[in-house]
């Protein structure tokens, strides 16, 4: 248990369970698009795009990349050498919160491809970053490091 903490032995990941997370996500997502959309020399295929790719980079980072939890001891931490990914819903795969961080970026990538009109030089940009973020999440991949990447 955590000292101040409210129960939760694991905190980290407990507030994506909260209410309004969900909407919270997607309006700051579509805010960040808006904020693209607002530069006036930035098209709207390349807004979409950039907003994809720095979503799926931010998901890349955030919750493949960093591990352990900021506030629990690294010595005694179960969860100190799983990623934010592998803790949410203590490793329990296809929950609500996981189908839904898993939705997002596919379902961004269709509305990017769609406002680009298929443009090769986006599709291949916007794929890519989708399946750099999709396949962490995937159960086989649960605990599983690639070539070493993210061991210690």
């Amino acid at each position: 248990m955590i000292a101040g903490g409210h129960g939760d032995p694991n905190p980290n990941t407990s507030w994506l369970d909260s209410r309004g997370m969900w909407l919270a996500y997607v309006l700051g997502v579509l805010s960040f698009h808006v904020i693209f959309l607002a530069i006036p020399f930035v098209s709207i295929p390349l807004a979409w795009t950039v907003t994809n790719v720095l979503h799926n980079l931010a998901h890349l980072y955030f919750l493949h990349s960093i591990k352990g939890a900021p506030w629990m001891s690294t010595d005694t931490d179960s969860c100190s050498q799983l990623t934010h990914w592998e803790q949410i819903n203590n490793g329990e795969q296809f929950t609500a919160t996981r189908k839904f961080l898993t939705a997002v970026p596919i379902i961004l990538f269709l509305l990017t491809c769609m406002y680009t009109r298929n443009d090769n030089d986006h599709f291949v940009a916007n794929f890519l970053s989708l399946v750099v973020v999709l396949l962490p999440k995937m159960p086989q991949f649960h605990g599983v490091r690639l070539f070493g990447i993210n061991k210690y």
